[in-house]
């Protein structure tokens, strides 16, 4: 019998610190894209690919964040109070019911691998995902239900893949394998943040993954890297000299929202996909002089 992936990981410890002074106090998945913060969009992705259990590796003051998917009391006394039903069901139903959340608190920022090992108690021998909410992913059907349809096809570690410039292979983990169909690749090497000139291809890792339990193991065993931190895509590269790890370019746009510039372009995009505000935000725009 096939293990469904019912479990999500969400590193959200990081610092932020391309969105200082903003992210100072605020955690920058709290980001706002127009009326929801990226977390909750990270959220509503993995619940599409029929995950139920949110498992959130947090840090200091990142508190917003599980306030945010907590239950609000006194907002929604003083919204029934109020008769505003719209928007007390738009705050009662941030999750639907029969969805688990789980916050562990990582010490210390000892990078993303660190992260994930820190849900191993939690997450088990089973499959999960992990979800990076700086990557923001628009895509009918969603880009993790199309990995986990996926997984229940391969049964192995999935990594989502997206071809990008070649002067821009330093900002990513670079995959290399071979083509086992359009858009899957078998992988057979990464390497974080290679220069152009040694990139062994133009596809980079982009913040999607199905992992096998196995994971943890190699999590365990890798040494940590540059700046004292333990790196994902190390245990990846250890993890497929055991079992095969698959590239999937997945079908959707992607919005890097750990930078300032991709902010801008999803919350502009966004807002001019917003059913309220479109027409009017639309106009606005086509009005601006610059």
């Amino acid at each position: 019998m096939k293990t469904r992936v019912t479990k999500a990981v969400f590193p959200v410890a990081g610092l932020g610190t391309r969105f200082l002074p903003v992210a100072k106090a605020s955690p920058k998945e709290m980001l706002p894209i127009v009326d929801k913060p990226l977390i909750q969009y990270a959220a509503e992705e993995a619940l599409s690919a029929g995950i139920t259990d949110l498992i959130f590796i947090t840090g200091r003051n990142k508190r917003s964040i599980e306030d945010h998917f907590d239950k609000a009391y006194e907002l929604e006394a003083e919204l029934e109070a109020r008769h505003k039903t719209e928007l007390l069901a738009l705050v009662r139903n941030i999750l639907p019911a029969g969805t688990t959340c789980v916050y562990i608190r990582q010490a210390e920022a000892l990078g993303l691998g660190h992260a994930v090992l820190c849900a191993k108690s939690v997450v088990g021998d089973a499959p999960f995902a992990v979800v990076l909410a700086d990557d923001l992913m628009n895509a009918e059907p969603s880009v993790l239900r199309q990995m986990v349809d996926l997984y229940d096809e391969v049964e192995s570690s999935i990594i989502s893949v997206q071809n990008v410039p070649r002067e821009e292979t330093p900002r990513y983990g670079i995959m290399h394998g071979e083509t086992v169909k359009a858009g899957l690749h078998k992988m057979d090497g990464i390497i974080e943040k290679p220069s152009p000139e040694e990139a062994p291809s133009t596809l980079a890792v982009a913040g999607r993954y199905i992992l096998t339990p196995r994971i943890f193991s190699c999590l365990e065993s890798i040494r940590p890297g540059a700046g004292g931190e333990y790196q994902l895509t190390d245990a990846i590269a250890e993890l497929m000299q055991n079992e095969a790890v698959f590239g999937y370019e997945y079908s959707g746009k992607r919005y890097d929202c750990g930078s300032k510039l991709g902010y801008l372009q999803a919350t502009v995009e966004y807002g001019l996909q917003h059913p309220e505000l479109k027409g009017s935000f639309r106009a606005y725009l086509k009005g601006l002089k610059v």
